[in-house]
């Protein structure tokens, strides 16, 4: 684990003023910038066997190539059977030694509750080393985080009634152990770290046992309460993705950052589940945090052993995300012990756990299991510390390797952080400087998302050969520094992405720089609206990775979207399946002319975009939260259907809103029967549908496609949320065409 320490004496700058030279002359300013780098090490022998007995002379640390002199040295025993007592003596003010006094030094997406458990003091000073920041020698760190918003009502009453299991006959003498939970609002701690088996009993009893489960599962299973609670820019970017989730998962390894030692996080949760807008690069900057502030992960799915019917049953919406990306849509296969979707809603899960060091512990009843094995995950180690010697805030990553200096130090397994990104101070950054940032974060794999966006992927097939890729992205405005000059706002927005195939070979790549200028009297419009952005890439089909960043260049804020997808290859012939375009849903229509933020004005991109049509586009809705005011525009194509007697297609398309397994609109059929011109076999389906009609909440939209001539049927769904408006019109039914 690196960390850049923010406290006196580890972090400090040293200045002396009108100090003469010898021979006489100006006034010489010594400066001088140092950052103490953490490493967590655990290092193993050829058997498997914790090496004890290291000293700080064995471990040769580099960074960059560059040889660091270690200054803190540690060795944490864990598997001890008496544990020292929690240091009752005054502690270190300059340094947060509990959870709570962590949250001043962490910054956080909301309000966090403070415990009221005393702080535990640091421990003194080994001889030799620099004063510690290790705070429990020979405890093991153990957070347990309760997420209420992914479990239903009888989840939650059998992960309580587990957790006080463990906590009053599972604990071994050296563990110490925090209370997180979180419903639908922010991360609360219960009780700050502590072995007191009666205060993590109280905590844990203290649950509100109800509280957040109606938000379990609502995007897969549709929503039957109205909801009212939610502002625009929140709506935009909480509802459909996962980003909450890790949020919540982030803030809390943020704030075990503030600890050196090793941390297991122990998640209970009812799944994760992808939808079609999730952004891959917040997962990724999950991990990432996790590992840098030395946590495991260890998900417990509190759903235990469950079955469903084989097909899946008729509650749950058919294919999002990754089945957005494939034809014909699809509902979810079941069977085995948890079925399709008990799998689905363990990926993330299971990504979290394998990449932080952790287990997923999940299709278990006995979850008491899963804990134990979690806390035991964690053995004895070593806590390396040093000064680094580039003392630059240039933002740049720097590489960190440890090896051992002894003979047998060849044949021993070493597991620690191999890397972190230092700080940067972006006011001071050349052109150059800023160029090479992009750069680099385009090539690294740890993501940064200081800015939120929301992106989506489509594809159009242009050809047999030849597919258009369009990509849009959103940018909430409230998250926007604007700069101030001569009584205007203005910001400039720096993107850069690359699109690369299954062999990693380039296939598209875009780079700009756009400044949006705008009055005074915008700046408020502008925090309740979203800055939309896009681009598009032609390409045959195939396996595809894009990865997307956007830097606002007041703050240096960046943002980075990663996503995978397939493009099927539709030339191929399908016997039963109609072949389809992915499925667009907006709320809005404007002119090419008129975008905000839009990639090369003066290119081909708009002629080859499907979404343009006579000099308007349609603008996708992303997260796909609409309000009842707007209207819904719906479009997808359908290539090569069947042609009849008299050499022209005839298909029927039906659009029907699903509220969980009610059916609560439905079309009239519409009969596609004109190819668009100088598109090959291509139909365009269109819909426009005022929301005023439907009830506020969560729906599956779907699209139902007959080929008459052919005898085949598909479809396509998505999810979408309809939020209330001032005024509410009259119900009308929906119709074709735009």
């Amino acid at each position: 684990m690196m960390k850049k320490a923010t406290i006196f004496g580890l972090v400090f700058c040293l200045s002396f003023g009108n100090i003469q030279a010898q021979q006489g002359g100006a006034p010489v300013t010594f400066t001088s910038n140092t950052t103490l780098v953490v490493i967590d090490v655990s290092v193993k022998d050829k058997s498997g066997k914790v090496m004890e007995d290291l000293k700080k002379g064995d471990f040769v640390v580099t960074e960059d190539g560059k040889t660091q002199q270690v200054a803190v040295f540690d060795f944490q025993k864990l598997d001890i059977e008496t544990a020292p007592p929690v240091p009752a003596t005054k502690p270190d003010t300059k340094t947060p030694a509990s959870m709570s006094a962590a949250i001043v030094q962490t910054a956080q997406p909301a309000p966090v509750a403070k415990a009221s458990a005393p702080a535990p003091a640091a421990v003194e000073s080994k001889p030799g080393t620099a004063k510690p920041l290790i705070r429990y020698q020979d405890r093991r760190l153990v957070a347990m985080l309760f997420d209420m918003s992914t479990m239903l009502i009888p989840d939650q009453i059998r992960v309580q009634k587990t957790a006080i299991d463990f906590i009053r006959n599972g604990l071994k003498p050296a563990d110490l152990v925090t209370i997180l939970t979180t419903t639908s609002g922010p991360l609360e701690i219960s009780q700050d770290f502590t072995d007191d088996k009666d205060a993590l009993e109280a905590a844990i009893k203290k649950f509100r046992i109800g509280e957040g489960s109606d938000l379990a599962g609502s995007a897969g299973a549709g929503d039957a309460a109205d909801d009212n609670t939610f502002s625009a820019d929140q709506s935009e970017f909480d509802i459909f993705n996962v980003d909450k989730k890790l949020t919540t998962i982030e803030t809390s390894c943020k704030m075990l950052a503030s600890f050196p030692e090793k941390k297991a996080l122990m998640y209970f949760s009812g799944g994760i589940s992808q939808s079609g807008t999730d952004n891959q690069a917040e997962l990724l900057k999950a991990v990432n945090v996790c590992k840098k502030s030395n946590v495991a992960i260890n998900p417990i799915d509190a759903r235990g052993m469950t079955a469903s019917a084989p097909g899946g049953d008729a509650s749950s919406a058919s294919s999002s995300g990754k089945g957005l990306f494939t034809a014909g849509g699809g509902g979810q296969g079941g069977g085995g012990r948890g079925g399709a979707a008990n799998d689905s809603s363990q990926e993330t899960l299971s990504t979290l756990a394998s990449d932080t060091g952790g287990k997923l512990f999940a299709e278990d009843n006995d979850l008491t299991v899963g804990l134990a094995a979690a806390r035991d995950d964690i053995g004895s180690y070593y806590i390396l510390g040093y000064y680094s010697t580039n003392g630059k805030t240039d933002g740049k990553y720097r590489t960190v390797s440890v090896k051992l200096s002894r003979p047998d130090g060849s044949s021993a397994k070493m597991d620690y952080r191999h890397g972190y990104f230092a700080e940067k101070d972006f006011g001071k950054f050349t052109a150059a400087d800023k160029d090479d940032q992009l750069q680099q974060a385009l090539i690294l794999g740890d993501p940064i998302t200081d800015l939120s966006l929301a992106a989506e992927v489509n594809y159009f097939r242009l050809a047999r050969d030849r597919y258009f890729v369009p990509l849009s992205v959103k940018i909430p405005g409230s998250e926007i520094a604007l700069a101030k000059s001569k009584g205007n706002a203005k910001t400039e927005l720096d993107f850069i992405g690359q699109l690369r195939d299954n062999k990693d070979q380039m296939r598209g790549q875009v780079a700009d720089t756009i400044t949006i200028q705008l009055a005074q009297s915008s700046l408020t419009e502008l925090n309740n609206r979203t800055i939309a952005y896009d681009t598009g890439f032609t390409v045959p089909p195939g396996s595809y990775k894009l990865k997307f960043l956007t830097r606002e260049n007041e703050t240096g804020k960046m943002g980075t979207y990663e996503r995978n997808f397939v493009i099927p290859d539709l030339a191929v012939e399908q016997a039963t399946a109609i072949k389809t375009s992915t499925i667009v849903l907006s709320s809005q229509r404007q002119s090419t002319k008129g975008a905000l933020a839009k990639a090369d004005p003066n290119s081909k991109v708009s002629e080859a975009n499907p979404l343009v049509e006579d000099g308007q586009q349609l603008v996708p809705s992303i997260t796909r939260v609409f309000r009842k005011d707007q209207n819904l525009f719906v479009y997808m194509e359908v290539y090569d259907p069947t042609l009849g007697a008299d050499q022209k297609p005839s298909v029927a398309a039906i659009l029907t809103f699903f509220r969980g397994k009610n059916k609560m609109s439905e079309s009239q059929p519409v009969r596609l029967d004109t190819f668009i011109p100088q598109r090959g076999a291509t139909l365009p389906v269109k819909f426009q549908v005022p929301l005023s009609g439907l009830p506020t909440g969560v729906y599956t939209c779907q699209i139902n496609l007959i080929d008459e001539n052919g005898h085949k049927f598909g479809f396509q769904r998505a999810e979408i949320k309809v939020l209330p408006a001032a005024g509410a019109a009259a119900p009308a039914a929906a119709k074709p065409g735009f």
